[in-house]
């Protein structure tokens, strides 16, 4: 991991990724978003139950490094940079086989707020914020963020963010039901922890069939996400986890599910 721009732990079943140019808001690069990408699924082939994602600093992620003055440096075609850099992302965040903790410790803009909003259960310190910053510079939303926005808080909220391109905050952010909770700052990473180690206790089959089950569910009938719903939990029950939850709710016992 040259420069170290993204930071890897897996402890207790937790992988820990950490978002590491504080210096610049955590800002990505083209090799930054390759790197979160590999790191993404290295947690996964690494047999870690949960992947909690944040941002070193004061900013969870502001979004593009735009180099220096007027953009110097970008790639001119900048479709060709969200098809090799942050599709990539947003595809490894919504693929994940395992679920994803965000904690949102400072700004989320730009791609960041995609990045931030990817995750399945975001915890936002209450001076954080998200800000679809794309129309201030002449550009549209990227890294899913289109996607995910309107289809947590609908058509009315994503346009407004997107077009007015204003700081949206935590609070505001929960109430359009963007992100699950709001904590006190200092009290984010214990929130977000916490909530990673419960979910690193879980079936973790049962957990990655939920996630694609719901992002399945959003684009389905009622129809195929009965039939989604049936072939899912199929899988889940030749399970050992499932045979370990049945056992220890009949012997009145806590499971100890093994994520297999």
């Amino acid at each position: 991991m040259t420069e170290e721009t993204v930071l890897y732990a897996l402890e207790n079943g937790i992988a820990t990724i950490r978002l590491n140019r504080p210096d610049r808001l955590n800002a990505v690069t083209p090799a930054m978003l390759t790197l979160i990408r590999d790191t993404l699924w290295r947690a996964a082939d690494e047999g870690a139950r949960v992947v909690l994602l944040t941002g070193e600093g004061r900013g969870f992620c502001s979004g593009a490094e735009l180099g220096t003055e007027s953009g110097k440096g970008l790639n001119p075609d900048l479709g060709r940079s969200i098809e090799l850099g942050y599709n990539p992302v947003a595809e490894a965040l919504s693929k994940l086989p395992i679920p994803i903790v965000v904690a949102v410790n400072g700004p989320a803009a730009g791609a960041g707020a995609g990045i931030a909003l990817g995750g399945d259960i975001v915890v936002m310190a209450k001076s954080a914020y998200l800000l679809l910053a794309f129309s201030n510079i002449g550009l549209v939303p990227d890294c899913g963020a289109t996607w995910l926005v309107a289809k947590s808080a609908g058509r009315a909220k994503a346009l407004e963010m997107a077009l007015l391109g204003e700081k949206l905050g935590a609070q505001e952010a929960k109430d359009a039901g963007l992100v699950a909770r709001v904590v006190e700052d200092e009290a984010l990473m214990e929130t977000a922890f916490a909530i990673a180690a419960q979910l690193a206790a879980k079936p973790t089959m049962a957990l990655g069939l939920i996630r694609a089950q719901v992002k399945a569910a959003l684009n389905s009938t009622l129809s195929e996400t009965l039939s989604i719903e049936a072939t899912n939990q199929r899988r889940a029950g030749y399970s050992e986890d499932f045979r370990e939850g049945v056992a220890a709710f009949l012997q009145k016992r806590k499971p100890e599910f093994k994520g297999k």
